[in-house]
């Protein structure tokens, strides 16, 4: 193994040696796709930080810091296709003074995206990609905390989405004298397939479930609010303080501690992605995720006797009839309607946006 160059918080384990790509998740599948890259003379790597101007990756010959040239930025489609943390990308190494320059970023497996945070209501409608290539999302959140099913829900939507596959853990178990309520309620939420863990750091139960999902090559990503103990967990999985983290207050309720994302290398095998807490979870393109979400709602909707049917008053409504014996609960279909209005109109400013963009690109546009 080749030594890493200098040190950097976020990469678990003492003995200054560099995994083999397959640690990082590189496989025969990446390798092919790498293909006319390794024949311009580049070289793989994985982005593991993602700074203002700037980008850490992690290669075979350690972590090198990367710029993006303006001819990749200019060729990008849209920010969304710009690198992100857990993207492989093709890299041009450092030569002299010259820093590293990523040249391209390889087709995502899967990505968790957003609508931008500042967006919601503006004229200005844009995808954010959290993080790419991630295998499994684990929704984190807190047992002192309120367990929104709302917010269950929404997470779920875009994990589905994503192409990942979503796992609930409920930290902080240490602290709720019978967790097992709590977490009966949740998996009603989450659904059939959706694994939920009571975990607590502090005691180290549960701790074990999670590493089971885990693996060599495997890559996670951990999602939920501020101070739900989202670093403290890295750091128990890493064995070692790789995150900072802040003292949890008097209520059980923590701080937030993270202000960016990074990909962290677990000493048991796989990978982890630590991200800070969000504020604001909106949807972006996700109905596939959205029919994951609530399975339960659309098996209901299959049965009624319209396939137009819009659960009014129509004759033989499956949804009517279910509601009237108080299942699916009222609240929780209330929501399916509001993430399916919320995602139609999405739809609709980017339709406008694109019948916009075509007008400007005719030839004739502007004159008269």
């Amino acid at each position: 193994c080749r030594s890493w160059t200098g040190h950097s918080p976020w990469r678990s384990g003492s003995s200054g040696g560099v995994p083999e790509l397959a640690t990082l998740g590189w496989d025969d599948a990446w390798n092919a796709a790498f293909e006319k890259h390794r024949a311009e003379g580049l070289v793989p790597g994985r982005v593991s930080v993602q700074h203002r101007g700037a980008w850490d990756v992690l290669t075979e010959d350690g972590e090198i810091r990367a710029r993006l040239p303006g001819r990749v930025r200019r060729d990008a489609g849209s920010s969304a296709e710009l690198p992100v943390v857990g993207d492989w990308v093709a890299l041009e190494p450092p030569s002299g003074r010259e820093p590293g320059a990523i040249r391209d970023v390889l087709p995502r497996r899967t990505k968790f995206s957003r609508l931008a945070a500042h967006d919601p209501g503006s004229d200005v409608t844009r995808e954010q990609v959290v993080a790419a290539n991630v295998d499994i999302v684990f929704l984190v959140a807190s047992l002192v905390d309120d367990l929104s099913p709302r917010r269950f829900e929404r997470y779920l939507t875009l994990t589905w989405e994503s192409g990942a596959r979503p796992v609930i853990l409920l930290t902080k178990a240490d602290l709720e004298p019978d967790p097992d309520p709590a977490v009966a309620s949740v998996k009603a939420i989450a659904g059939e397939g959706v694994p939920v863990h009571a975990v607590s750091v502090r005691t180290g139960s549960g701790l074990d479930d999670v590493r089971a999902h885990l693996g060599p090559g495997v890559t996670s990503a951990l999602l939920g609010p501020s101070g739900v103990g989202k670093s403290t967990l890295v750091n128990a999985l890493a064995g070692e303080d790789v995150m900072s983290t802040a003292a949890v207050r008097d209520d059980g309720s923590g701080r937030h501690t993270t202000t960016h994302r990074q990909l962290v290398i677990l000493p048991g095998g796989g990978l982890v992605v630590d991200n800070p807490g969000m504020r604001e979870l909106h949807l972006w393109l996700a109905a596939d995720g959205l029919e994951e979400a609530f399975e339960d709602v659309m098996e209901l909707e299959a049965r009624c006797k319209f396939s137009d049917c819009r659960h009014e008053g129509e004759p033989g409504c499956a949804i009517e009839e279910a509601l009237a014996h108080g299942s699916p609960d009222p609240e929780r279909w209330r929501s399916y309607l509001d993430l399916r209005q919320e995602l139609a109109e999405l739809d609709e400013r980017l339709e406008r946006r694109e019948r916009s963009r075509a007008r400007r690109r005719r030839p004739d546009a502007g004159t008269s």
